[in-house]
């Protein structure tokens, strides 16, 4: 017998708000009846684990221990669009020749960091 990953979840302040965010990252859908004021809120990826937002009311006190790393199905301009969405650049490591990435915050929290090439 195996386990089955069934989704990634993450502790934040604001769970609509923030997953509104990976929504918009992401293009996939909220969970079916996820609203403002949920305290869990739900992104519905079209293949993989769900991504699943928890409202907690301690704030966040050392460095995440899980972050996630994007990949742009098209271009390098992604880091760009992530920016326009609210996102805050943290790190940019990024090379001329196209390699590299990017590390960036969340628009609520300003603390929550992600990866993106």
């Amino acid at each position: 017998m195996v386990s089955v990953l069934r989704n990634v979840a993450i502790d934040c302040a604001d769970a609509y708000e923030l997953a509104r965010f990976w929504s918009r990252v992401t293009g996939r859908p909220l969970g079916p009846g996820d609203g403002p004021g949920d305290r869990e809120v739900a992104v519905v990826l079209a293949e993989g684990p769900v991504l699943y937002f928890s409202q907690v009311p301690e704030p966040k006190t050392v460095k995440n221990r899980v972050h996630l790393c994007l990949r742009p199905e098209t271009s390098r301009e992604e880091v760009e669009r992530l920016l326009g969405l609210g996102a805050t650049m943290v790190s940019d490591l990024r090379n001329p020749d196209g390699s590299g990435w990017a590390v960036l915050a969340d628009p609520n929290t300003r603390d929550y960091q992600f990866c993106a090439a």
